[in-house]
């Protein structure tokens, strides 16, 4: 019992020891640089919950956000394209640039403004191409592109021509918002087909998208475009700032008519005093260094105007 007592003290005298030596050692101060930055990080960041819209829609028809799951799915997509701070500063710098190509064609086929939206979540308005080879801004598949008469070869893609494959996207959604009587609809059909859709609508006997059950991709797909509506078209609101500086220009070009065989694009682009990349930067759809052209089609071909780029010459 005298052994244990022993032992007892000696281990707090030792605890003793320690705190006193510890608070002697002298700990290193912050800087007032520091503190400063660590109160503003405290009192500046705040992460706040996304108040939903008021008659929210796509393409004039209205999200029933007034339906439980309906708000919770529109508004995980609000938050997660609000918070997703660095994608949505570059989806208002491309907007800016590409949304004056799209829109128009959009109007002159009779497609509500809103599917240019649909192009954003496609692609980020860039030339992608996802793992089941859909490309373009619109995500084209290789057989839809050609059955709706785009030429898709390695020598041409006309699934990356902006306005060629805007086109094609306007007659495949006014074909399904024909079949399927809504725009909301026609979107869904964008992303799963118009067969995947109609059977879907089938089996469930329901009429609308927004009363199916899909899968995850399908099931976000329109709230994620108007998600992304909502947002671009109100900055401010959900705390983007930028000035017109900020963002990306359209660059006007000239048309260059072709009617044969280019050998090298290389010296083409030479000639219109440009260099093989800014040619390829206007025209992604042609695929290599050469056009066969054996069949003597006629093609445009757009050259940024002089003055947009500076460009080094190889001695």
């Amino acid at each position: 019992m005298r052994t244990i007592r022993r032992v007892l003290v000696f281990l707090g005298v030792l605890f003793t020891f320690g705190i006193l030596v510890n608070a002697t050692i002298e700990q290193p101060k912050k800087s007032q640089e520091q503190e400063v930055l660590e109160e503003k990080l405290v009192n500046d960041y705040n992460v706040y919950a996304v108040p939903m819209p008021e008659n929210i829609n796509f393409a004039g028809e209205l999200v029933p956000v007034e339906n439980p799951d309906i708000r919770e799915r529109m508004d995980r997509e609000l938050l997660v394209n609000t918070y997703w701070q660095s994608n949505g500063l570059l989806l208002f710098k491309r907007a800016n640039k590409y949304f004056p190509v799209i829109e128009p064609i959009l109007r002159e086929e009779g497609v509500p403004d809103d599917f240019k939206y649909l192009a954003v979540i496609e692609s980020g308005l860039t030339q992608a191409v996802s793992p089941a080879r859909a490309t373009g801004f619109w995500q084209i598949l290789k057989g839809t592109g050609r059955e709706y008469g785009l030429e898709v070869n390695e020598n041409v893609d006309e699934r990356y021509h902006i306005e060629k494959s805007t086109r094609v996207a306007c007659k495949y959604l006014k074909k399904a918002k024909k079949r399927f009587g809504t725009w909301t609809l026609a979107a869904a059909a964008y992303n799963a087909g118009p067969g995947g859709i109609g059977r879907r609508l089938k089996q469930q006997n329901v009429a609308t998208y927004y009363d199916l059950l899909l899968g995850q991709e399908t099931g976000r797909y329109v709230f994620r475009i108007a998600a992304v509506k909502e947002i671009l078209s109100n900055p401010k609101r959900y705390g983007f700032n930028f000035t017109e500086a900020d963002l990306y220009d359209h660059i006007p070009t000239t048309n260059i008519l072709i009617d044969e065989p280019i050998t090298d694009f290389n010296a083409f682009a030479a000639k219109h005093h440009i260099n093989y990349k800014i040619l390829k930067l206007h025209n992604p759809w042609l695929r290599q260094t050469h056009l066969n052209n054996a069949s003597r089609k006629e093609y445009i071909v757009k050259i940024p105007k002089e003055g947009y780029y500076k460009t080094a010459v190889a001695p």
